[in-house]
């Protein structure tokens, strides 16, 4: 599974990481790979849980893409 990440400069000068397949997955950082390195912990997290959860079915790999 391939987990692209979308950033985006806020005007208030964070930045914002989002991983838009999985809802609600998103983070801020005062850089931009701040925010990468949030979101990609958060997405570990959900997709763990998921496993523990038995809701994902069969995962081999995970890997991140920022965009």
């Amino acid at each position: 599974m391939t987990v692209l990440i979308e950033t985006e400069l806020e005007v208030d000068g964070r930045w914002i990481a989002e991983a838009p397949e999985l809802a609600g997955v998103m983070a801020y950082g005062s850089t931009r790979d701040e925010a990468i390195q949030k979101v990609q912990a958060l997405a570990l997290r959900v997709l763990a849980d998921r496993l523990e959860n038995d809701q994902s079915g069969q995962l081999l790999s995970v890997s991140f893409e920022a965009a």
